[in-house]
């Protein structure tokens, strides 16, 4: 339900009325709303969202587990793709038609953070579970009728992005302009999952060929990880599990080895060093459980082992690790894959459209399905019953 034709003639600089999936509260299910989109402001594009996935940070905030994030009414959604329908005063780089995929922790390109090889954190467009406006003006580009009142509210954003809605407002820097060759209904994967789990191996850790890894949690993260471990060679890709249903999906992404947690007799890193004579060269923690944090922490050798820590961790936890353990053993944390989203993303994406990268894409994407059926695709997810569930708008 759209008012204009998306081009620059018809809506450009005006507003558009589309339909949004907008959450009321926690775990109240998202209405199908009619939501006005205002024109993109300075620095910023609109784009029209084709399709979008659900990943479990947007479950999480539909919850509301974390209650300092919470925030509504807002439209939730991080993964995506899309054009550019219109773009705002003095944007570069990006022009009605382009093809693009949304990321949410943006890069400018301009500052001390962006111009570092050390991070690819941005100082002002970084990932912020807070941030619920825009940067330009601290307001939203989002609007809707309450249904009671009758008066109209705005609606605010999530994760810089926001791709619940048949239109939506990204800043400029988190908006990736990708190859027109590249197939949108694989590139929406790239806007979280696959990129955090393979840049995680790959940037973070820099998994080494012939080494042992350690992945906890077979989501589309943890099975991201496994198939950067796969591609770089790692002799041994153990993957831990509470759902044994998982094991058989790990196989297709390289995982070598099994461990169901709920039926070890002792823990697991105990289980992990017992098969790897002394515990593996990287483990990869990517549950946002504490516990399981400690575990993929004391599976890796004493004396070089490094953990990635993917997972989201809820507040107020801490890291559940003594400061003297840290002497023979690493742990760092992971954002989007350490990739630098506009200045390193469209590379991959070429070579995956090349052929120089093998991702198995479609391993990821278990259900396809209608916008209008979004809850039905947050029960798959919250059941375990689905990996990426793609959502065509």
């Amino acid at each position: 339900m759209t008012n204009g034709n998306g081009g620059a003639g018809g809506t450009r600089g005006k507003a558009i009325k589309c339909k949004a999936a907008v959450a009321w509260g926690p775990r109240v299910p998202l209405s199908l709303e009619e939501v006005e989109v205002a024109p993109p402001g300075p620095l910023e594009v609109r784009v029209k969202v084709l399709l979008t996935s659900i990943c479990h940070t947007d479950l999480s905030a539909w919850k509301g587990e974390n209650k300092v994030h919470r925030k509504y009414p807002r439209i939730l959604g991080h993964e995506a793709a899309g054009v550019v329908e219109s773009v705002g005063e003095g944007v570069e780089g990006l022009a009605p038609g382009d093809h693009v995929v949304p990321i949410f922790t943006g890069e400018c390109e301009k500052c001390v953070y962006c111009k570092s090889d050390k991070t690819n954190l941005c100082g002002t467009y970084r990932v912020d579970p807070f941030k619920t406006t825009m940067v330009h003006d601290n307001g939203t580009r989002f609007s809707v009728v309450d249904r009671q009142s009758g008066v109209r509210q705005p609606v605010f954003h999530f994760l810089n992005t926001s791709t619940f809605t048949e239109y939506t407002v990204l800043d400029a820097a988190c908006a990736v302009k990708i190859s027109p060759k590249a197939p949108l209904e694989k590139m929406c994967l790239l806007s979280c999952g696959i990129t955090t789990g393979v840049g995680a191996a790959w940037n973070s850790a820099d998994v080494s060929a012939g080494s042992t890894v350690a992945v906890f949690g077979l989501g589309v993260v943890g099975l991201a990880v496994a198939e950067g471990a796969r591609l770089r060679g790692a002799a041994r890709i153990i993957g831990v599990d509470v759902n044994p249903a998982k094991f058989t999906k790990g196989k297709e992404m390289g995982v070598t080895d099994f461990v169901d947690s709920k039926a070890c007799d002792k823990p697991v890193h105990e289980v992990i060093s017992e098969m790897t004579d002394g515990g593996v060269d990287y483990s990869f923690e990517c549950t946002g459980i504490n516990d399981v944090l400690r575990e993929a922490f004391l599976s890796t050798h004493d004396g070089w082992g490094l953990t990635v820590m993917l997972g989201i961790h809820s507040t107020p936890k801490m890291v559940p690790l003594h400061p003297m353990e840290l002497y023979g053993r690493r742990i760092i944390g992971c954002v989007f894959g350490d990739f630098k989203g506009k200045s390193q993303l469209p590379d991959f994406v070429d070579k995956c459209v090349n052929g120089e990268v093998n991702i198995n894409f479609d391993g990821f994407i278990t259900h396809k399905m209608p916008f209008s059926d979004i809850n039905k695709a947050f029960q798959l997810l919250e059941e375990g019953k689905s990996l990426r569930c793609l959502l065509n708008l």
